[in-house]
């Protein structure tokens, strides 16, 4: 089946949905914990599930270098390699391309770029991306795009914006028209909203995907250095004009406020690899705003991170024990802090998405602390 949407309440432009997909639902506003390499560093899947998570994101590049399509179609697809049965989206390999910057060359074919593990030559054009998605099965397929850099003039942003159109449609046509008994069957694929910050360039790339019929929208090209307020002037135009009926998801924007931000202006879906970046390097998220824990006014306090929180972290260990694992470099420091970074990623999406249907979201959205 394909990805199925209902629209459950609005608040505002603020919606909450519910996602059916194969391998179950997800409720909406979402964050998904981001598993690079078919893991969510430091958590086991019963752990992810345990915080709430309802689902994750693959990566397919780097899963196509590592460990590669032949070894993952063995196990029958992404699911069953990382032990993860809820939902799974996979992006396209567009933005990982992109940090590549210098390693990379992009033409109408696609791109073609030298591996940061080995130097040799990797080929991706969407019709190589669709076929590594549909052998990793996932719920949710990603087309190939071009993220536009910032800053970009409008004539840049065009261009751009109009080759990741044509490689939309390539992709989509792709994606459900292979025809190979290895592959696991196509489920939903969404397209991407390019056009960097230019209004009109934004109008026309969702009219392009129109043609064909995506089962939902992500907005690309935003978190690459512009500043909110950009970023906002963006969503505030073009949320209205998507439709209604179709998730709608802001690839790689990850901080609370910026979540909460995007949630007012209609958006649905959410990833990043913050919560679990900043765990491993100290940075963690309260209810009174960011701790870093390698601050040396934590080698003494006896006090959880967040006195306000139930995760397993704060219930169990001070802010004394989170420090010493740190500074020594343990590995179940990591894993402490990853899994407070993520409870409190998750509660904050249950607790909008709770404000949504009690028509109550601005005043919840403002008790958050911003930094």
């Amino acid at each position: 089946m394909s990805v199925g949407f209902e629209l459950l309440a609005t608040d505002g432009a603020a919606r909450l949905g519910r996602m059916t997909t194969d391998h179950g639902f997800v409720d909406t506003p979402q964050f998904m914990p981001v598993g690079t390499y078919g893991t969510v560093k430091a958590m086991t899947p019963e752990e992810l599930k345990g915080l709430g998570a309802q689902v994750v994101l693959g990566n397919t590049l780097h899963l196509l270098l590592r460990p590669g399509p032949e070894v993952i179609t063995r196990h029958g697809g992404l699911h069953r390699f990382m032990h993860w049965d809820g939902p799974i989206l996979t992006d396209s390999g567009g933005f990982q391309v992109f940090s590549l910057k210098t390693l990379r060359r992009i033409t109408e074919e696609g791109v073609r770029f030298r591996s940061p593990i080995d130097g040799s030559e990797v080929r991706l054009t969407p019709e190589d991306s669709m076929r590594m998605q549909r052998s990793l099965g996932s719920d949710i397929a990603m087309a190939l795009d071009e993220c536009t850099a910032y800053p970009a003039t409008e004539t840049e942003a065009r261009a751009s914006m109009e080759r990741s159109m044509r490689w939309a449609l390539r992709s989509f046509d792709a994606y459900f028209g292979m025809e190979d008994g290895a592959l696991n069957p196509p489920r939903a694929l969404f397209g991407i909203v390019q056009g960097g910050m230019h209004s009109r360039l934004r109008e026309a790339s969702l009219d392009a995907l129109s043609a064909r019929n995506f089962q939902g929208l992500a907005i690309g090209g935003l978190a690459v250095g512009e500043a909110p307020s950009e970023r906002l002037e963006v969503l505030e135009g073009l949320t209205p004009m998507m439709p209604a009926d179709r998730p709608r998801y802001l690839m790689g924007v990850g901080r609370p406020q910026d979540i909460i931000a995007a949630v007012l202006r209609g958006v649905d879906l959410f990833d990043c690899v913050i919560p679990t970046r900043h765990a491993r390097n100290g940075h963690l998220f309260t209810s009174r705003g960011v701790i870093n824990i390698r601050n040396q006014a934590h080698r003494d306090e006896l006090e959880p991170l967040d006195p306000d929180c139930e995760c397993y972290t704060c219930l169990n260990y001070t802010r004394a024990y989170l420090k010493h694992l740190d500074r020594c470099n343990e590995i179940l420091g990591a894993r402490l802090n990853t899994i407070h970074n993520l409870h409190f990623y998750l509660k904050l999406m249950r607790e909008l998405r709770a404000a949504i249907g009690a028509g109550r979201l601005a005043s919840v959205a403002a008790s958050y602390p911003v930094a």
